[in-house]
């Protein structure tokens, strides 16, 4: 039959939405739990793939849509919105994607109703990162959601993984929620020298050497997890760029994003145990 995703309403309210894909064979409640986070596209098919291959590899696989809000998405989140947002980001060179100047040079030459549609749709990505205390908090609640889910008594391990936007929510989670098993980022910032002692759990980390916005942070941090015993793995892989584990933009790279995804599964399956 396969595996089978649903979306399904969570919170006190029922007011969060996410992604989720239970293992298959016998007793799949009794896995372990993936909280997977995503990228600033939200859950999109990539994200809903990456998922399904977490199920696949034996755990309870969950993904929570940072961009629903009671009611839905906005219709600037929308999927063909951002669909149309990706298309718009491929025209142009990558170091051009945050700078508002040379995106509104491009913006201003497709015609006004696309334009401003596009643009309206790229500013809420690009602005999500100001929003991470209150990703922070909903991702709170999937961690609880998922050690409740269909548990029975007892509380289900929980580990999360997150990408671009999801990397840095991933150690923020950390943070915070002091259950945490473990948490994976992939190419995200990493918190500041300053959270450090709040981290509750082993940090994993891979990076792309291009990615120079992101991986000249990793030096600190590796020296600051160090001085504090606190446990940080990680990799930059050569000649690799940002996002370069999603294999539906360009800048996806076979080997890198292979490798980084079997050392991921050796990290949960380390730090995640079935239920007692």
């Amino acid at each position: 039959m396969g595996l089978q995703g649903e979306w399904v309403q969570y919170g006190d309210h029922q007011q969060y939405s996410g992604y989720l894909v239970l293992p298959e064979g016998p007793a799949p409640l009794a896995k372990p739990a993936v909280l997977v986070i995503q990228e600033i596209w939200g859950v999109d098919p990539h994200i809903q793939d990456l998922t399904s291959r977490f199920a696949q590899a034996g755990f309870i696989a969950f993904a929570s849509d940072l961009f629903h809000q009671a009611g839905g998405k906005p219709p600037q989140l929308q999927e063909q919105r951002i669909e149309d947002a990706k298309r718009f980001l491929d025209t142009l060179p990558p170091a051009a994607w945050r700078d508002p100047q040379a995106r509104d040079a491009a913006l201003h030459a497709l015609p006004e109703a696309q334009g401003q549609a596009i643009g309206e749709t790229l500013e809420l990505i690009f602005a999500a990162g100001t929003k991470a205390a209150a990703y922070v908090a909903v991702l709170e609640a999937s961690a609880g959601f998922l050690r409740e889910y269909e548990s029975g008594s007892r509380r289900r391990p929980v580990a999360a993984v997150g990408y671009c936007l999801g990397g840095m929510l991933s150690a923020q989670l950390a943070t915070r929620d002091a259950e945490l098993r473990g948490a994976v980022v992939f190419y995200g910032n990493l918190p500041q020298a300053e959270q450090v002692a709040q981290l509750n759990c082993p940090v994993l980390g891979f990076f792309g050497e291009l990615d120079t916005r992101i991986t000249d942070q990793v030096p600190a941090f590796a020296e600051a997890m160090k001085q504090q015993g606190k446990a940080f793995d990680y990799r930059i892989y050569e000649g690799a760029p940002h996002a370069f584990a999603n294999d539906t933009r360009a800048s996806y790279r076979a080997e890198p994003a292979q490798d980084s995804f079997a050392k991921t599964l050796t990290f949960m399956r380390e730090h995640l145990t079935t239920l007692e």
